[in-house]
């Protein structure tokens, strides 16, 4: 199964560039599904309000239930203090499988982290070229998989495509997404150092075209066995491990001492990739 792990979906309110403005998932649909794509997942662009911006992904997931899988888009800052319950809403509601957060916005707080490790979600986490970043959350949270967009840069950063490759090979909890890199024998770089096991595909769609992200993966080379990990076997493998844990921890910055914050309970909710409920090894 090929699955796009970095897509976009919906309307952003901003309206000053293409990925704050509108992510249309149609025509990257056919884009996909010519490219051989099983499966995508899709969070919202950039919004104001994430908590209406993900209620969007979570109509679109529900128009496209075989095609879809969302992620929850929180503002680490501007949803301080509501971020595990708009993140469970999210899994509970639409079956959300993962957290997105952006740099560019703001990186990720103890309280993303901590809703992470609660969940059990893996965290697509743009660092914006800033991969130092990395070693910060990676040995604070090796309970949480994080996946570093772009290799750690959108922006042709070979400094920050470097670190992450070392960074992939020296953290367990640390995976990255192909998507938008350009530097291609970073890519190579990636395989060589950390193993096919750690590097994820994703196009950034529907900006950028998923035949043409795919083929990068194509070109490694590689065998089949560990082509079909980047292609889709890593990532399904970190969505098997999303869950509902079975106690939720004080959550920083929330409201768990009221009960405003709290985990869902003793009952562990497992979710398969079509978003019904499965055990850990329908997947």
């Amino acid at each position: 199964m090929i699955v796009d792990c970095h897509c976009h979906a919906g309307r952003g309110d901003k309206m000053t560039a293409p990925w704050n403005t509108h992510a249309p998932i149609e025509p990257y649909l056919r884009r996909a599904r010519a490219a051989g794509i099983d499966k995508t997942i899709v969070m919202a662009p950039f919004h104001s309000n994430y908590a209406e911006a993900n209620a969007q992904v979570g109509r679109i997931v529900g128009k496209y239930p075989g095609r879809l899988i969302g992620f929850a888009f929180v503002h680490a800052v501007r949803d301080a203090g509501r971020i595990f319950q708009m993140v469970e809403h999210a899994v509970r509601k639409w079956s959300f499988r993962g957290i997105k957060v952006h740099g560019h916005e703001a990186m990720p707080t103890r309280e993303v982290c901590e809703t992470a490790r609660t969940l059990r979600l893996p965290l697509l986490v743009d660092v914006t070229s800033r991969s130092e970043v990395v070693d910060m959350l990676a040995p604070q949270y090796p309970e949480v998989n994080f996946i570093i967009a772009h290799l750690g840069s959108n922006t042709d950063d070979f400094r920050a495509h470097q670190q992450v490759v070392y960074q992939l090979a020296r953290y367990p909890n640390v995976f990255a997404d192909t998507s938008g890199v350009r530097q291609y024998d970073y890519i190579v770089e990636a395989v060589k150092r950390a193993g096919a096991r750690k590097l994820l595909f994703g196009s950034d769609g529907p900006w950028l075209h998923p035949g043409v992200e795919i083929q990068k993966i194509r070109l490694l080379g590689l065998p089949p066995d560990q082509e079909a990990l980047i292609l889709g076997g890593n990532i399904l493998r970190l969505l098997r491990l999303a869950r509902a844990g079975a106690e939720s921890p004080t959550i920083s910055g929330g409201r768990a001492q009221n009960g405003a914050a709290r985990g869902p309970g003793r009952s562990q909710i497992l979710y398969a990739v079509d978003g019904a409920p499965a055990t850990e090894t329908a997947l």
